[in-house]
């Protein structure tokens, strides 16, 4: 695999960058035809589309470049590399929110209804990402004969567990046998390769792009039909999402960690109690 999809002369079109193009002009369609049902003009909701992914992309990278400060400050030529990678969901989730809030202000309109409509494009547009960062090669599993009892575990163990591996023989790693047949062996050139040369890996961005188009699916089949009160298939998305994080979060290797626990795991409890909360109370208010 390669991160870059093609070349001319010195110009360079990678797969990162191309993902994010396809998921950003199947956004504004699907944002169109979301906003039709709920009687917005298209072209309002070509406008709301573009600046609700671009205050993504700002609020992902931002997030992502803050939580790296060692790297950035080294190379803060590479801050503005997006087609490099380096965006973090979470980080795009706040950044949504806050360009949709100022549209929906601007524009005097609801701010959940455009949640509402964002909530298929956006869990799409995650799902396509994760093509381009398993071309890169990050976002990236664990080993894959790593024991299940260590990977659903606080993080810490798996890095006393991996250090343990590395000090053993090359006779005695070799008895390590893989758990699940499907592993992959990224390129020494890649993150995922150079953090586990020559070993093969869960696929974990792989394992979060299926998990999120079948969310996808839930919400644009399903869900986004139903009468529920403004902000309800928003809220919906959030919980589905954090569920699928928190899962693929126990088989990613670089995850960051808050007080001992994966933060994503922190991160995604929080929004869990937070959205099943909006929704109760949308449902109270409804039944008032």
């Amino acid at each position: 695999m390669d991160p870059v999809f093609f070349t001319i002369g010195s110009f360079e079109v990678h797969y990162y960058g191309l993902m994010y193009a396809i998921a950003f002009l199947l956004g504004i369609e699907l944002a169109k035809i979301g906003g039709k049902r709920k009687g917005f003009d298209p072209a309002l909701m070509e406008n709301f589309a573009f600046i609700a992914m671009i205050s993504g992309l700002l609020g992902g990278r931002l997030y992502y470049v803050l939580f790296n400060p060692t790297y950035y400050f080294s190379h803060p030529g590479d801050i503005l590399a997006v087609w490099k990678g380096g965006m973090a969901i979470h980080g795009g989730i706040l950044g949504g929110i806050v360009g949709t809030y100022f549209f929906a202000k601007k524009h005097k309109i609801s701010m959940w209804s455009l949640g509402d409509i964002a909530a298929a494009p956006f869990i799409l547009g995650q799902a396509i990402g994760r093509i381009g960062n398993f071309m890169n090669g990050e976002v990236h599993g664990v080993p894959t004969f790593t024991p299940f009892s260590v990977i659903f575990s606080i993080k810490p163990k798996f890095v006393e567990w991996y250090n343990t591996y590395n000090s053993l023989s090359l006779t005695a790693q070799m008895k390590f046998k893989e758990l699940v047949p499907w592993g992959i062996v990224f390129p020494d050139s890649s993150p995922a390769g150079r953090e586990f040369p020559g070993l093969a890996l869960h696929p974990a961005m792989l394992y979060e792009l299926i998990l999120n188009f079948m969310a996808f699916l839930s919400i644009w089949f399903f869900f986004r039909h139903k009468n529920y009160k403004p902000g309800t298939v928003w809220f919906i998305y959030i919980i589905e999402y954090s569920l699928i994080r928190t899962f693929v979060s126990f088989f990613r290797s670089e995850d960051l960690m808050f007080y001992g626990f994966r933060a994503p795991h922190v991160i995604s409890v929080i929004l869990i109690i937070w959205s099943v909360s909006m929704i109760r109370y949308f449902n109270r208010k409804k039944a008032n």
